[in-house]
């Protein structure tokens, strides 16, 4: 499903994403680039992936299409390897609640801060 509204806000900290009407969320760009789709965090395998703190802070510096299917996100901390496809936020937007408080435990157990 593609996106008929992508809107980074003013403050650069978030991001507005809708699809149709009915589907609206903003996601923060300390989510994005946390849960970022990209090697670097999420590796070549589950046991691959990483943890990232210290994004508490970040902000999206720009986006450009990829094809009709995705979009790359530079955040200003330069991290700019991930491939946004379009399920992947809606996917995010459906699932906020339960992948951020999945990402704030792990920080917890693994003694890292936002």
């Amino acid at each position: 499903m593609q996106p008929t509204r992508l809107t980074v806000r003013k403050d650069r900290r978030s991001l507005e994403i809708a699809f149709g009407d009915e589907e609206v969320y903003e996601l923060p760009a300390e989510m994005l680039r946390v849960l970022s789709p990209s090697a670097e965090v999420q590796g070549h395998s589950p046991d691959q992936r990483k943890t990232i703190g210290g994004k508490r802070n970040v902000e999206i510096m720009q986006m450009e299409p990829v094809g009709q299917y995705a979009v790359r996100i530079t955040f200003d901390d330069m991290h700019n390897t991930g491939i946004f496809t379009w399920d992947y936020f809606l996917d995010l937007g459906r699932n906020r609640e339960d992948k951020w408080n999945a990402y704030l435990e792990e920080l917890e157990e693994k003694g890292m801060a936002r």
